[in-house]
């Protein structure tokens, strides 16, 4: 086959969906396919995914691109997967079947475990491993809770017959019917089990959290060849899985983020901010963490990064449970019409704060409101407090580097929005950078696999096309007055929102 004749599969498997990407020989974008998947949220305020219903999704969106054109299934010669991080599940080993839901990286179930004082006291420790602070947004304490409250994994784990992962490996083994079961250190540095330096599973965590160790993936590099599929026949023939990333860290690949100070801000259902860190694990401010951007070729590329649980998923929140809005694209105008006198904020704790704040017992809130506010200033609030939260992680990173940071790429749905990005771009005093492709995550974790193959040079993550930028242009006290305003919010949420 010719090299032109190639194209190259990305999955990009999200907190609200999974999409195929296919990418012709020279990196451009040809078509793709998205099908949801349902959020399992019960009284409580669980948060679970149907493992079953992502695997059949996985096929069901690489089969809508082929059935548009049945000679693209002799053409796909490699995939990369970009997964959700933190999410993770549990399934026998010798029939892939799920023992239960996934839990979502947004499910606070684990808050009580690593609120224990003998839990707590191991903060400092697991900080050093890790790079993160102990948290129920991690994978661990999820863990935890399945191994305490879902019989089937212990009985599974008793005959060795149990693999308890994050998306990224659960895909592995679903599209190679389970001959390979592994994951990578971008997710692995994400479950609060994985020795940050060593880049291998810290047996004195896994005996913290309850992990049973011989039921987790083998830790391999991003870019390896982590096995073949053919999506249950819909290829005439089998090609290697050559990446696996988490989502964010797909962004920043995909952004060409491969220098050190180099950052990016994707805008999902919950927000990553990250920075490119360069070759070492750095010291950061507490609020912010060190995780692994990817491994490739042996050579690792750490991260500096903030998480937000709730950034664009508030938008959903809007449309779904308020029903302000009838569609996302309603909130630009509803925004700018906002009486700019209304001084409310919105704190979008719906499953707690994630970074810098890490609690996942307070709710959110709306202050203050006036005879000033309606439905449009509370759809400004919403949108303001995705700007607001970026702002602060930025802050941090910005605390914890000596690298001038001169620019903010970023990515996701909500950068259609551009009265959000303006607002952003004043918040942050920096440069926007907006690719016309929203799709960076999955798009990264293509352009890997096919680097990786040799179907694409590294000189292919330096082509940008039709580029948007946004420039700071509000008044300094003003931004500043409102940010002021912004924290107190935050400090009134903390303190009454339990």
């Amino acid at each position: 086959m010719a090299n032109d004749d190639v194209y190259v599969l990305g999955i990009d498997q999200s907190t609200q969906g999974t999409k195929a990407l296919l990418f012709d020989a020279q990196g451009k974008l040809i078509d793709k396919a998205t099908l949801p998947h349902r959020q399992i949220i019960n009284e409580r305020g669980y948060v679970e995914h149907d493992l079953n219903e992502i695997a059949s999704n996985v096929i069901g969106v690489v089969k809508a691109l082929i059935d548009k054109d049945s000679s693209r299934a002799q053409k796909i010669a490699t995939v990369g997967l970009s997964v959700q991080r933190e999410t993770v599940g549990a399934w026998r080993k010798s029939t892939l079947e799920p023992l239960y839901n996934a839990i979502v990286w947004q499910c606070a179930r684990g808050a009580e475990f690593v609120s224990r004082p003998e839990v707590k006291a191991q903060a400092k420790r697991i900080r050093e491993i890790t790079g993160l602070e102990l948290s129920e947004y991690f994978s661990a304490a999820k863990i935890t809770w399945l191994v305490d409250n879902v019989p089937e994994v212990k009985a599974c784990a008793e005959k060795n017959d149990l693999c308890i992962g994050n998306m990224d490996s659960f895909l592995v083994s679903f599209l190679t019917h389970g001959r390979s079961f592994a994951t990578e250190p971008s997710n692995a540095s994400r479950t609060q089990l994985m020795d940050l330096k060593s880049l291998s599973w810290s047996e004195e965590l896994c005996s913290l959290f309850k992990v049973p160790l011989s039921a987790l993936p083998e830790i391999k590099n991003s870019d390896s060849e982590f096995g073949f599929t053919d999506f249950n026949g819909l290829l005439k023939h089998e090609i290697p899985i050559h990446a696996a990333i988490g989502d964010s860290q797909g962004a920043l690949f995909g952004h060409g983020c491969s220098k050190p100070g180099q950052v990016k801000t994707t805008y999902g259902t919950g927000s990553s901010i990250m920075m490119n860190s360069g070759d070492r694990v750095s010291s950061c401010e507490h609020g912010i963490v060190n995780s692994v951007g990817w491994r490739r070729q042996g050579r690792t590329t750490y991260v500096l990064e903030g998480n937000i649980n709730y950034s664009a998923g508030i938008i959903s929140y809007l449309k779904d449970d308020m029903q302000l809005i009838a569609d996302p694209s309603e909130t630009e105008a509803l925004a700018r019409a906002a009486n700019p006198n209304d001084r409310s904020y919105f704190v979008p704790a719906l499953s707690g704060l994630g970074a810098p704040y890490f609690n996942g017992n307070v709710r959110g809130s709306i202050l203050g409101i006036s005879r000033l506010t309606g439905k449009k200033e509370i759809v400004r609030a919403a949108l303001d407090s995705i700007a607001y939260q970026v702002n602060d992680i930025l802050s941090l990173i910005r605390k914890s580097s000596d690298v001038q940071i001169t620019q903010l790429c970023v990515d996701g749905g909500a950068t259609k929005n551009f009265y959000l990005m303006q607002f952003q771009s004043d918040l942050v005093r920096l440069p926007l950078k907006v690719p016309s492709d929203a799709e960076l995550s999955g798009k990264g974790a293509a352009f890997m696999a096919a680097i990786a193959q040799g179907i694409y040079a590294e000189s292919i993550l330096d082509q940008h096309e039709n580029e948007s930028f946004f420039e700071p242009v509000a008044d300094e006290k003003e931004i500043s007055e409102k940010v002021e305003g912004w924290h107190k919010a935050i400090a009134s949420t903390i303190e009454y929102g339990l």
